[in-house]
């Protein structure tokens, strides 16, 4: 992985916005003398350019001191574009309703209040349009290794899987997980999905070495091993990585934290997470809804699947086969058939051929798929029939992949947690690539949706199917 310094980023960001405020004022001004919208400028009161550089100024000062103050800078990973537009249009409002109040002071009759609200709504929409831009560069040159930090994880806990949750669902964040170390013989030893197994705690001086360069520790172990963390912080100063702690109270997320104030006194409690309560009215409510319109739209097509279904071999065209769904609870899911007849009894003679791992069986060129079967999987057409399923409420337009009763009953304890909400058409398995991903992987990603479901994240995964399927990333 190439790798980038980062010290200059801060100060080209800073600069970058300055120029952009600066532009969106003169916008504002051609905006208000020029085009003269809404408001025709009174010849007696046209003004020149220059007049307004004193204000201009100003605003390159004032909204910088305001962004700082409103969170904007420095700019935080993780952080998604809307908020990062609201906190900006919010800083620029307050700074700009700052510089209309000097101005009544200093020149009362001298400025058009109507260029003030084109100078704010231009700094928000070039800012927002730059911060859109960074993203889809930033996320452009990861992928080629560029500006991607190296972490290092100790602790494979709890604790330890919610961190790799999050590198796994989130690769727009730009952390490269290298490994874990971790006591448990267990875990220590067996690699989580994609995250190598590097030994035990003690091995952190080797494989500072090892695998240099690791810009950053994660201590991920329970509170009772305080004096093991100190010691783990000397190591990573002796060799220049920067260390943090993720205390053990955080195997709650912050999803499922409720944080209150008793005369100042932070009290920290429970809540509903995820897909409970009101969270699973809305949630089933928009199921409905875009399944009994996917179903209406998909009807024609299915109607032609079903004859070359029909067609292309003997057997019935809608397969159903036993499917493990919320809480545990078993389930008949509907798919269109892509196989021969018999292809469950087939499954054992080929079970060497399984590419796979953990639970799962999957192989790339499954003999048994059927010529239109295998046109239905690269589409994921098969998949249509399980609008039925939405529409009874056995399974979600998005969730986790649905398993089979034999793969469950194989899960880790940590894997359970997967079966706490309803199964999905599609999910981040889905478009994270689908059957290319290890089954930890896909627990790991399951998990994270779980935990930080939202119909922004429902929405997000929705739109980031479609260019999945396209690309055939894992379709077999």
């Amino acid at each position: 992985m190439r790798r980038v310094p980062a010290s200059w980023w801060p100060y080209l960001l800073v600069a970058s916005d300055m120029l952009l405020i600066l532009l969106a004022f003169g916008g504002a001004y051609y905006v208000r003398y020029h085009l003269q919208w809404f408001r025709a400028v009174d010849p007696a009161f046209q003004v020149d350019l220059w007049t307004y550089v004193p204000f201009a100024l100003a605003l390159v000062v004032v909204l910088p001191l305001a962004f700082r103050f409103s969170g904007v800078y420095p700019y935080r990973r993780g952080r998604s574009l809307l908020e990062e537009v609201y906190t900006i249009g919010t800083a620029t409002t307050g700074g700009v309703v700052v510089l209309i109040t000097a101005s009544l002071f200093f020149s009362p009759l001298l400025y058009s209040r109507l260029i003030f609200l084109y100078t704010a709504l231009l700094v928000t929409l070039f800012l927002g349009l730059s911060r859109f831009t960074i993203a889809l560069l930033r996320s452009h040159l990861r992928a080629y290794g560029v500006g991607v930090e190296r972490m290092l994880l100790v602790g494979a806990g709890d604790v330890g899987r919610m961190v790799m949750r999050t590198v796994a669902a989130r690769p727009d964040l730009g952390y490269h997980l290298v490994g874990f170390l971790d006591d448990n013989p267990l875990k220590g030893k067996t690699d989580i999905g994609p995250f190598k197994a590097l030994g035990p705690v003690d091995n952190l001086h080797q494989v500072l070495d090892t695998y240099r360069p690791v810009d950053r520790v994660i201590i991920c172990l329970p509170w009772q091993s305080h004096r093991m963390i100190q010691r783990l912080l000397r190591t990573c100063e002796r060799h220049g990585v920067r260390a943090q702690v993720v205390p053990d109270l955080f195997q709650l997320t912050k999803n499922q934290m409720e944080v209150e104030e008793l005369n100042g006194i932070p009290l920290i409690s429970t809540r509903d997470v995820s897909i409970r309560g009101w969270n699973r009215v809305v949630k089933r409510a928009s199921d409905l809804v875009l399944a009994g319109v996917g179903s209406l739209v998909a009807l024609p097509l299915a109607a032609l699947i079903a004859v070359a279904i029909k067609l292309d071999s003997p057997g019935p065209v809608i397969y159903s086969q036993t499917r493990i769904g919320r809480n545990g609870q078993p389930f008949r899911c509907y798919k269109f058939r892509s196989m021969v007849v018999g292809a469950e009894e087939l499954r054992q003679e080929l079970r060497a051929q399984n590419e796979s791992s953990g639970p799962l069986f999957k192989i790339r060129n499954d003999p048994r798929r059927t010529r239109v079967g295998r046109f239905l999987r690269r589409w994921s057409l098969d998949e249509l029939p399980q609008l039925i399923n939405v529409l009874r409420g056995e399974m979600s337009i998005v969730g986790p992949r649905p398993n089979l009763p034999e793969e469950v009953e194989q899960y880790e304890e940590w894997h359970k947690k997967r079966l706490t909400v309803s199964p999905g058409i599609t999910g981040l398995w889905q478009v994270s690539g689908r059957s290319d991903l290890t089954f930890d992987e896909m627990v790991l990603l399951d998990i994270y949706y779980v935990e930080n479901w939202s119909l922004t994240l429902d929405l997000a995964i929705m739109l980031r199917s479609l260019p999945a399927i396209v690309r055939a990333r894992g379709a077999y």
